[in-house]
């Protein structure tokens, strides 16, 4: 969506106070760990865009709180799986053999939107070691929820996403459904259902300061059904924790992490491959 046309549908500025107001009436308090998706453009014109929102997010959360969000890098993985454009075959060992090496500084975000990638470059943030699935955090629980990342199975219980279930988190998705809701992952981790796998991932990382290429093991995650999870879910008992409400005009939910992944662990046992 362009500039002007989020200027068109919305009616008067958004500034950080009045983002600070709509995440207080939605629910979001100091001292809470907080695990946002987000998508900016939803939101209306903002004055100051990502910014603002980081700034408004701390300020509510207060130096107590802990704000983390998805700094995922799917690109550096192996070409031969590649679909959004698939790349000839002939440039498959190329590219294993010449892509830089995951660098939590240097190593842009893909897909993740522009509160993201601006979160992930703000001095005190640090970024976890996965080079395809890290989050990176601020605040006292920072260091807990990134720390000990593991290589493989990324979403599973070496994950930021376990750290954030054990601490009892919340999830925001601000403008954005429960497509982008990466907890769900963790769920697909703990549930066992017909077509659970395993397979192989690849990516070049760095080994005692020396560019390699190595492959881990991962599970086949699929977020194909997690819409209908998150609507099912909205319609059950286990709705009561949720708020929803508006940040700026974008349509927002603040949910408790433990249960939307619970949640999800029974309705993928339930329903996947069946």
């Amino acid at each position: 969506m362009s500039e002007g046309q989020v200027v068109h549908k919305t009616e008067t500025p958004i500034t950080v106070q009045s983002l600070q107001d709509d995440f207080k009436a939605l629910g979001i308090k100091k001292g809470m760990v907080l695990l946002v998706h987000s998508s900016l453009s939803a939101m209306g014109w903002v004055c100051g865009g990502a910014v603002a929102v980081i700034i408004a997010l701390q300020e509510v959360l207060g130096k107590t709180g802990t704000l983390v969000m998805p700094t995922h890098s799917t690109d550096l993985s192996d070409p031969s799986q590649w679909e959004n454009p698939p790349v000839p075959e002939s440039w498959w060992q190329t590219i294993r053999e010449t892509m830089p090496a995951y660098d939590p500084d240097l190593t842009p975000t893909r897909s993740m939107g522009k509160i993201a990638e601006t979160f992930r470059k703000q001095k005190g943030v640090f970024r976890s070691t996965h080079p395809q699935v890290s989050f990176c955090a601020s605040g006292p629980q920072a260091s807990y929820i990134i720390g000990n990342h593991s290589l493989a199975f990324g979403f599973g219980e070496d994950s930021p996403l376990a750290r954030i279930y054990d601490l009892h988190g919340s999830v925001l998705l601000l403008g954005v459904g429960h497509s982008n809701n990466t907890s769900i992952h963790l769920a697909e981790y703990r549930a066992n259902f017909p077509t659970k796998r395993v397979v192989r991932e690849g990516a070049p990382i760095l080994q005692t300061g020396s560019r390699i290429w190595t492959t881990f093991e991962n599970i086949a995650v699929d977020a194909s059904d997690f819409d209908r999870i998150g609507g099912d879910f909205l319609l059950s008992d286990a709705e009561k924790g949720v708020r929803r409400g508006k940040v700026g005009i974008a349509d927002s939910q603040l949910i408790p992490q433990r249960t939307i992944v619970d949640f999800a662990v029974n309705w993928l046992e339930k329903n996947r491959g069946k």
